[in-house]
């Protein structure tokens, strides 16, 4: 499931391809057919990301909520658009460009209420620079679970996903079963900033990267990452290799659903 710098790469994106102007929206697929066209030819006034949510806003005609779950994608495209292929869920047709929506978790015409509604749901977003650190801090301070399942409660913190998780854990020493009640303050807004930090990056460039100067593969003498992920990190997709730290093997187990990464001697 893409995280949430993947979302704000996109809201930038959109935001800079089709804001101020009408632009065409359809469903190839047929599932959004009635809500595009009460969309088709209205001005998009603008894209904003909240966690791992998207949000189309056409003022006073509605919003698009998108949520791209485990297998939606976006494909974009200068203009002329060809035919659509596949189960397009939605396409928009601007002045230069054109993007194309497949199988996303939600993809749903709101009202502003509702869209709000969403994003009351959801804990602070490191990305957003309204997000409210102390939001996550309180639910984090009292809670029993563990930190590494708190990371991933987007009514917690919102756009973490397993690999942020598993990197920014690794980065402060934390072992991952560790309850959320158990960290001090001072490690916890060093673990905010450093997600901040991190994820803004990921927006920046486009992948995660995780690992310091000190660790790349130029400064180590070893190959760089081969994964379909990219970028370099310690230990998320890392089990059984030796730590990049203190050479111990990567440690792989799961954790409400999700696998869990982590050193047993640097988060010990």
């Amino acid at each position: 499931m893409p995280e949430g710098h993947t979302l704000h790469r996109l809201a930038r994106l959109h935001k800079r391809r089709y804001a101020g102007a009408p632009v065409g929206v359809s469903s190839p697929q047929g599932r959004f057919a009635a809500e595009a066209s009460r969309l088709d030819g209205q001005v998009f006034v603008g894209a904003q990301a909240y966690g791992k949510h998207l949000f189309h806003d056409y003022g006073p005609h509605g919003i698009v909520h998108i949520h791209l779950g485990l297998y939606g994608t976006f494909g974009e495209s200068p203009l002329p658009a060809p035919e659509p292929v596949g189960q397009v869920r939605l396409r928009l047709a601007g002045r230069t460009h054109w993007t194309d929506l497949r199988g996303p978790t939600r993809c749903e015409l709101l009202s502003p209420d509702q869209a709000d509604a969403i994003k009351a749901r959801l804990g602070p977003d490191p990305l957003r620079r309204d997000a409210k650190p102390e939001r996550a801090w309180e639910r984090v301070s009292r809670s029993k679970t563990s930190i590494a399942a708190l990371l991933m409660d987007q009514a917690v913190l919102a756009g973490v996903g397993n690999v942020y998780r598993a990197e920014v854990l690794f980065r402060h020493g934390v072992a991952p079963l560790t309850p959320g009640r158990a960290l001090d303050r001072a490690l916890w807004d060093d673990m905010w900033a450093d997600l901040v930090t991190l994820m803004r990056d990921g927006v920046r460039v486009g992948r995660i990267d995780t690992v310091r100067p000190e660790h790349l593969p130029e400064a180590m003498g070893r190959a760089a990452r081969v994964d379909r992920h990219g970028g370099e990190v310690y230990v998320y997709r890392r089990a059984g290799e030796p730590c990049l730290v203190c050479g111990t093997p990567v440690a792989n187990s799961e954790l409400v659903g999700r696998n869990l990464y982590w050193c047993p001697t640097c988060q010990n």
